[in-house]
């Protein structure tokens, strides 16, 4: 699928459950007054809250929820944290009008559901959900680039894997002792190696990471080397995208595995690399000289 595509299938989709339209379905409220109901549901709600919810101008947000209050649907109440805030928060009709239109858009998904078995309806949830993260990510990834190592990077990537080792108790046997630390980007300026930098929108190296031949392991098999992360970095979904990245790269070098160690004091680190294919191993690989590094793992390219 390309982005046309995309673009295609969420306008297809966005007809089909009637967003466009000026109610939804026989529930006389429009699609953004049944998104702010929903919202209300979890508790009362800043004019500003609700639209970073949903992702909309705070005008966009407001003229619907003076629709709902003079329809008695929501109440304005002052905020406790904050004198000069109110807050909107459902009356006892709008919990009704809510559950009416639970119930009637519960009955048109199960209208939907029907057409689907028990395997496609996982297929499904994994594609929305995949769908929903990669949107989530888009949004928090803005500005930022991912960039092959400069020369200039050197100290501020040294900085920030001493920084990051730091922070986890990283010592001996670990690459913050690597004696090319402070030259990496010597290292990785070869024809059989990639070193990426993720760059912050104020020009920072906040993060990265590389693929090399693995020492000792034989032809066909590359290491993933200095994956290190800035806590303002974590959680935005980059550190997939450089390593989906790399291997990528490793499979173009001819490459027909890749081979990491780690430690467990990484655990986020972990994850993603098993949620990316990784399986742990019994023994090592090669001769990488990180003995502080008790898990290794590898997966086929």
């Amino acid at each position: 699928m390309n982005e046309r595509e995309l673009r295609a299938l969420s306008r297809d989709m966005v007809r089909e459950l009637g967003m466009l339209s000026s109610h939804c379905g026989a529930v006389e409220l429009t699609p953004v007054e049944a998104h702010l109901l929903i919202e209300l549901e979890s508790g009362p709600a800043s004019n500003q809250q609700l639209a970073d919810r949903l992702r909309v101008d705070k005008s966009n947000s407001s003229r619907p929820l003076q629709r709902l209050y003079e329809r008695g649907l929501v109440v304005w109440r002052a905020d406790p944290a904050d004198g000069r805030s109110k807050l909107a928060a459902l009356t006892e009709e709008g919990c009704s009008w809510l559950r009416w239109l639970h119930a009637a858009m519960d009955a048109d998904m199960a209208r939907v559901l029907a057409q689907l078995d028990e395997a496609e309806r996982l297929r499904l949830e994994d594609g929305l959900s995949l769908f929903r993260r990669a949107l989530r990510h888009a949004d928090s990834q803005q500005g930022y680039t991912i960039r092959p190592l400069a020369l200039a990077d050197n100290g501020p990537l040294a900085a920030l894997i001493r920084k990051v080792s730091a922070e986890y108790r990283l010592g001996e046997g670990c690459s913050v002792h690597d004696p090319q630390l402070d030259a990496l980007f010597q290292v990785y300026n070869r024809v059989d190696s990639r070193y990426l930098a993720i760059i912050a929108p104020d020009g920072r190296l906040l993060g990265g990471g590389g693929i090399a031949p693995l020492a000792g392991g034989g032809k066909g098999v590359c290491e993933l080397q200095k994956m290190y992360f800035d806590p303002d970095l974590r959680g935005k979904g980059l550190g997939r995208r450089v390593l989906r990245l790399l291997l990528a790269k490793a499979r173009a070098l001819g490459y027909r595995q890749c081979y990491l160690e780690t430690t467990s004091a990484l655990a986020e680190a972990t994850a993603l690399y098993r949620a990316e294919g990784f399986v742990q191993l019994d023994a090592r690989w090669g001769a990488t000289g990180h003995g502080g590094c008790e898990i290794c793992m590898a997966r086929d390219l």
